[in-house]
């Protein structure tokens, strides 16, 4: 197989493995690193030893992200604060092609949701529920036998099903409630707030130890409105975010450089209210999230 093929193959399977780094790590640089480390390795195999390519990368990007992820996992522990996945910014001008599709398939409340599996639990998940692979390759991928990654899949499945906020909400929706917490948090009306919360409302917020965060996830309607219409008071906050897509979701954002800057999204439950509420304001995320969106 010569160059040009070689480098033609990979390209090919390059998405998808970029989406499955990216769905194992929750971090973008990341992602982009494992699928480099798989093109090195990819390129120096013999000739003809590769008989299924896509396969074959899958396995190879699949094992450095367990290897990645368990690095990663020492690393979060002592993170200060609720460690939250990098998000992917879109608007209606588009963004990086090679993030486009991605962001639109990777929900941060799943990915959120994903951080609570062990690292072969969570490739057996993915591999099987969102990239169609069958219980013996990923028996192969994983050195178990076929009856142990189907445990691991559905072990992962039922707690998945458990810790993520997944119901059919159209943008529309999710738009006018995201807008209408906004400004009933900003205009100090606790009342319609706690209005908006579910009564198990889960918090997170990501400050890194940087900038100003909750250092714990905070439960219930009573706690989340208290703090949130707490910090909204102290800014013109609506005023200053701009609505736009963040994995394919909408969520309202602020990059203006300094301190304030942040992203922050919701999901909604059955009944229209918010039951998950995602806050980014590290600001070493919020540079990679800046980086990506500047022209290439």
């Amino acid at each position: 197989m010569n160059s040009t093929a070689t480098t033609d193959l990979f390209e090919q399977q390059r998405p998808r493995l970029l989406s499955l780094a990216y769905r194992m790590l929750g971090e973008i640089q990341a992602a982009e690193d494992v699928v480099q480390e798989s093109w090195l390795r990819w390129s120096a195999a013999s000739p003809g030893s590769v008989v299924s390519p896509g396969p074959w990368l899958t396995q190879v990007v699949t094992r450095i992200a367990i290897d990645q992820l368990r690095s990663a996992r020492q690393r979060r522990e002592v993170y200060t604060g609720p460690w939250l996945p990098e998000p992917i910014i879109s608007d209606e001008d588009g963004g990086p092609g090679r993030l486009m599709a991605l962001a639109q398939e990777c929900e941060l409340a799943l990915l959120w949701s994903l951080e609570r599996l062990a690292e072969e639990e969570r490739a057996a998940f993915l591999l099987h529920q969102v990239f169609e692979t069958s219980y013996a390759e990923i028996a192969r991928t994983l050195d178990k036998s076929e009856q142990a990654c189907r445990q691991l899949v559905s072990r992962a499945r039922q707690r998945v099903q458990d810790a993520s906020p997944r119901f059919d909400t159209t943008r529309e929706q999710l738009e006018k409630t995201l807008l209408a917490f906004a400004a009933a948090a900003a205009s100090g009306d606790r009342e319609e707030v706690l209005r908006l919360l579910a009564p198990d409302v889960l918090a997170l917020s990501d400050g890194g130890g940087l900038v100003s965060a909750a250092r714990i996830p905070l439960h219930g309607p009573e706690r989340v409105a208290q703090v949130y219409t707490h910090i909204a008071s102290k800014r013109s906050a609506v005023d200053e975010l701009k609505l736009l897509r963040v994995n394919g979701q909408p969520a309202l954002v602020r990059l203006a450089g300094d301190d304030g800057d942040m992203i922050f999204t919701v999901r909604v439950n059955q009944h229209g209210q918010i039951c998950w509420l995602y806050t980014l304001r590290n600001p070493r995320k919020l540079a990679v999230v800046k980086a990506l969106r500047q022209p290439h």
